[in-house]
């Protein structure tokens, strides 16, 4: 039995470690008996009755993730009968599984488990605690089991994937789903969320199915992990090491949608933007061009307000922008002018500069219509603020912008 000395230091210390318990965790008739077992001087026994507490909160808390999704996880049965016959080493690797523990409760658990197996009543002792080891013993199991009021809820992984593949998602749905992930732990949120992209990415997904994967990545995006940004750039990666074309747009395509592109390596957002160059150059150059330059018009502006325009392709962005708000013989597209003033306002002033020097540039198309359009010119000059032209242009700036030219 503890000494007195040892005792009182014990009682002493009890409050400050038991207020640290949620009510709604606290088992009464284990924390009687460990407190009347420190009363006593039996610390063997005391460390038994807070253990245990710990394991039933422990298993309380993989009920609560759900059985039937754990079967899922472990790809095998597992009922209430399962969870109650694991061993305490057994759960606690379970805990750690699911991410009701991390790394550091796991390994301090696991050296408490050690100590209750070799120094409390349960077993045969190999030796005894004094009050400080109680008090450490104690503390590690209220931190890392007791002490946490949160109970992370798991979520049925084929119901998910099957409602993805159902009917465009509602109101009620998406929040359903939203309420969802954002009550498990944050490895299946990320397993979930990389589940959606693979949706989205497959071929075989019709829009609706396509369009519910977007919509819970979007309400998400802005709390993605480091490791969730890596995990989704290794599966384009993926995409793109199988030479899997179909897959690999759809990829680009979710990170363009959630205002990622940032992520991805420099020679595929040249690709990206590229294209889109190139298509609004071919919208602008055809037949019906008024009619049909707006929509991709958005999309270069989309893409711009997504990431900074690669530098490989910044002097083709500029010279297409710029020579189609200044428009051709037969006027201009109005309806995507709103898309075009928003780009050019927002230029950088390296591409401010492309701008100014295109117009002494041969090959640019600002340069070949220039004499024509000069009035454009200076209105498309005006949408810049002086303060942000650099100034190795800021004499060509003021030359335009006085009418000196």
């Amino acid at each position: 039995m503890a000494s007195d000395e040892e005792i009182r230091y014990a009682w002493n210390d009890l409050p400050r470690e038991l207020k640290n318990i949620p009510v709604q965790n606290i088992n009464p008739e284990l924390i009687a008996r460990m407190c009347i077992a420190i009363s006593s001087g039996l610390f063997d026994g005391a460390i038994n009755y807070i253990w245990n507490a710990a394991i039933l909160r422990l298993r309380e808390k993989v009920r609560n993730f759900g059985l039937p999704i754990v079967s899922q996880i472990l790809e095998k049965d597992f009922e209430d009968s399962h969870l109650i016959s694991l061993q305490d080493s057994q759960l606690l690797d379970l805990c750690l599984q699911l991410n009701i523990l991390n790394e550091e409760g796991s390994l301090f658990l696991g050296q408490c488990r050690n100590i209750r197996n070799n120094f409390s009543a349960a077993h045969p002792s190999l030796g005894n605690l004094n009050d400080r080891e109680f008090i450490t013993f104690l503390n590690r199991c209220i931190k890392y089991a007791l002490g946490d009021s949160s109970s992370p809820k798991g979520v049925n992984i084929n119901g998910f994937i099957q409602s993805l593949k159902g009917d465009r998602f509602n109101d009620a749905q998406r929040e359903l789903w939203t309420n969802r992930l954002s009550e498990t732990h944050e490895v299946q949120k990320q397993l979930l969320i990389i589940m959606a992209h693979g949706v989205y990415c497959d071929s075989n997904s019709q829009e609706p199915t396509r369009l519910n994967a977007l919509d819970i990545c979007e309400l998400f995006k802005n709390s993605f992990s480091a490791s969730l940004r890596s995990a989704l750039i290794d599966k384009h990666a993926e995409y793109i090491t199988k030479g899997d074309e179909s897959r690999q747009t759809a990829s680009s395509q979710f990170f363009e949608k959630l205002g990622l592109l940032g992520l991805l390596s420099a020679p595929q957002q040249h690709t990206i933007f590229s294209t889109a160059i190139q298509r609004l150059q071919i919208a602008h150059d055809g037949l019906n061009n008024f009619y049909n330059e707006p929509p991709y018009a958005e999309r270069l502006l989309e893409l711009s307000q997504n990431t900074a325009v690669p530098d490989t392709v910044q002097s083709d962005f500029v010279d297409t922008i710029v020579s189609c708000y200044l428009g051709n013989g037969y006027g201009v597209s109005w309806a995507a002018i709103p898309s075009y003033e928003k780009i050019i306002k927002s230029f950088s002033p390296q591409e401010i500069a492309m701008m100014l020097r295109h117009t002494q540039t041969k090959n640019s198309r600002i340069s070949r219509i220039i004499a024509s359009k000069r009035k454009r010119f200076i209105q498309a000059l005006s949408l810049i603020d002086p303060a942000s032209v650099p100034n190795g242009v800021k004499a060509a700036y003021e030359q335009f912008i006085n009418h000196e030219i």
